[in-house]
């Protein structure tokens, strides 16, 4: 079992600026890859984020909430305004989002190789910092295994078609994905998603995995699906439960063994029963995260009391 890794996320970080009728306004950090980033910190695994921030009261916000957990914060020394979103709830917790943001990434060589590397959502899409991604993936990937994740953000994908083709180049770059049932309807309006999921398996990962909000979620591997039930909880909100999961997939791989260069074979030779365990720690961690403001993804005990709850 391998319980740390060096692990870099590539995306941007957000001021999630949160709206309830007849409340404050409160602002979270966020971001998908930041959150990620994040709750993969708090999971124990060893971080880098690579990011644009502000230097404004969002972006000292933002660095010192994720150095908080262990994050190691490196940007490209840009000096534009930290992207915000401002995100309003229903009343079931439900998130809707508009933006203020640009993503113009450049070059930044990691200071050591890492043995896996997360992007995806508004960094992998927007452009010019969409290409410095894509490059840096394209250089690690050799020595590093990937992960890639969609998190459609409507407003901010662009031209429907250019979004599609950039994020099936981010699916045949990446040995573990993960999107939502809404990430692909987006991007096939009315095809069934699991046919999508094996589609992009054919295309190049390992895995895909596929989240359903209350239904739970499935992996589509090579010899079939596996499925797994929602962790009932108490919804505050929804507010980076995805990103959740996602942490909570990459620290279960890891713990197998199956991240890193040494760790891209055995991936590809994954099991059903490794799957389901990958499962059950990614939708314990979203539910503890759905259960509290904000994306407050869990730590180590915290998932390990969700987990006793299955």
């Amino acid at each position: 079992m391998i319980d740390r890794l060096d692990l870099l996320v590539i995306g941007e970080c957000v001021a999630d600026i949160v709206r309830l009728p007849g409340a404050a306004d409160r602002v979270h950090p966020g971001g998908s890859p930041a959150n990620v980033a994040y709750g993969l910190a708090r999971l124990g695994q060893g971080v880098t984020l690579l990011t644009q921030l502000g230097a404004d009261g969002n972006g000292r916000l933002i660095r010192d909430h994720l150095a908080g957990a262990g994050v190691d914060v490196r940007t490209d020394g840009s000096t534009a305004p930290t992207p915000s979103a401002a995100v309003t709830l229903d009343g079931a917790g439900q998130a809707a989002y508009t933006f203020e943001i640009t993503w113009t990434l450049g070059p930044v060589a990691p200071e050591r190789s890492p043995a896996h590397v997360h992007t995806g959502s508004i960094a992998a899409v927007t452009e010019p910092g969409a290409a410095t991604v894509l490059a840096a993936v394209e250089s690690l990937r050799a020595a590093a295994t990937v992960s890639y994740d969609p998190n459609v953000r409507p407003e901010l994908m662009g031209d429907h078609e250019a979004a599609v083709r950039k994020a099936e180049l981010c699916v045949a770059l990446s040995d573990v994905v993960k999107a939502s049932d809404e990430d692909l309807e987006w991007l096939y309006p009315g095809q069934d998603p699991e046919k999508v999921a094996e589609r992009w398996l054919a295309a190049g990962p390992a895995v895909v995995l596929v989240t359903r909000g209350a239904d739970g979620a499935f992996a589509v591997l090579p010899d079939g699906r596996v499925t797994a039930d929602a962790l009932p909880a108490e919804v505050v909100d929804t507010v980076g439960a995805g990103d959740a999961f996602m942490s909570a997939t990459l620290h279960s791989l890891a713990g197998h063994g199956l991240l890193g260069p040494a760790g891209r074979e055995r991936l590809r030779a994954l099991d059903r029963a490794t799957v389901t365990d990958v499962l059950r720690h990614a939708v314990a961690a979203a539910a503890v995260t759905v259960a509290r403001a904000g994306a407050t993804p869990p730590d180590k005990a915290e998932l390990e009391v969700a987990l006793g709850r299955m």
